[in-house]
């Protein structure tokens, strides 16, 4: 059983519960030690006198507050304590509020908290008000030498207390670019509203803690591992000559980069794309066939109209079926560089293809 970290009593009227305080969060970081590059040797961190440049041990170490320059007034552990006991032994509820009321910015560090001995049945009535009446406590603790604001919570069986943020400690958000909901720059329509809500439901699923692991700090343990077996623990790996670091981009198109979201996650997402199938945008006009449109832009004069007439009439009278959009399209040809030859000034060809053709 770990060692509790505090002990004294939750206070609210009358009622007086001992408890035993200990960590909730096991931080699990990477333990890195600096070395010195030239020998790998650990560099460490002595305590030193600043009067004569001495070490000082921990025993003859003692907390002082500096009232004017280079004065101190001495406090021991003991002097913390008598300067209010009641404060540095109880939490003191002062509030029940509810636990939606107190955002989620105000939470700091969560402590476990167990009935101390001959605690146990109002220990259990506090937890089981607080789970009935859906309200969390607002209490005062002082831990070590800092007095902090904190919220008791209901969290199974145990009473959990979160030490909380004082409104001063949180700095004011006003001074940041955040778009508002009226911001034209930032307009979001329906269509990408609801594709987004479709990629949300269809990555939704039941809270489960223990499916999220830090990555991370596994990779770089797998790393020092696989430098330990190739005898590369003295190998300093220095960044590669072209190596730059990755840049974001702007994103261009919002709606495309729903869409392929939205193709990976096909099940409950395609359910609820079918019913947005009224919002959908028309689909593309097809574009005709490149003969139409110099039908359109180029339109031959009437004199290449009769021109095309002949051809037509000779195509006919060799059995073929007549094609007039190819015909059209063989007598706005010539039209065209006719006109084109006309404006420069340039001998026309197309009068001598004329007469070969009638």
């Amino acid at each position: 059983m770990p060692r509790s970290m505090w002990k004294g009593a939750i206070s609210f009227g009358l009622v007086h519960i001992p408890v035993d305080m200990y960590p909730a969060v096991d931080n699990k970081g990477l333990d890195l030690t600096m070395l010195d590059r030239r020998d790998f040797s650990p560099v460490g961190f002595k305590r030193y006198n600043k009067g004569n440049g001495k070490e000082v041990s921990w025993d003859d170490i003692v907390k002082g507050y500096e009232y004017t320059s280079g004065e101190y007034v001495v406090l021991s552990d003991e002097d913390l304590r008598r300067a209010n006991p009641e404060a540095t032994q109880t939490i003191d509820i002062l509030a029940f509020v509810d636990a939606e009321d107190v955002s989620l910015l105000y939470f700091e560090q969560p402590y476990y908290l167990a009935p101390g001995k001959g605690g146990d049945k109002v220990y259990a009535l506090l937890r089981e008000t607080l789970r009935k009446a859906g309200k969390i406590g607002i209490a005062r603790v002082v831990i070590r030498v800092k007095q902090h604001l904190a919220a008791l919570v209901c969290v199974g069986d145990t009473i959990v207390m979160n030490t909380l943020r004082y409104a001063d400690e949180i700095r004011d958000a006003g001074d940041l670019k955040i778009p508002t909901a009226d911001d034209k720059k930032a307009a979001i329509t329906d269509k990408e509203l609801k594709m987004a809500m479709a990629l949300v439901q269809g990555m939704a699923e039941d809270w489960d803690p223990e499916q999220y692991h830090d990555t991370y700090r596994e990779d770089v343990l797998a790393l020092i591992e696989k430098k330990v077996k190739a005898h590369q623990t003295k190998t300093i790996t220095m960044p590669e000559p072209g190596e730059t670091k990755r840049e974001t981009g702007k994103v261009i198109d919002l709606v495309s980069l729903l869409q392929a979201s939205l193709g990976k996650k096909p099940g409950k997402a395609a359910a609820i794309d079918d019913d947005d199938d009224d919002d959908e945008p028309p689909p593309p006009k097809k574009r005709r066939p490149a003969a139409e449109d110099e039908d359109e832009e180029e339109a031959p004069p009437p004199r290449a109209r009769k021109a095309a007439a002949h051809g037509t009439d000779r195509v006919a009278a060799s059995g073929a079926a007549p094609k007039r959009k190819t015909a059209t399209k063989a007598a706005a040809k010539p039209a065209a560089r006719k006109t084109a030859a006309k404006s420069t000034g340039a001998p026309s060809t197309a009068a001598p293809r004329r007469r070969k053709a009638a």
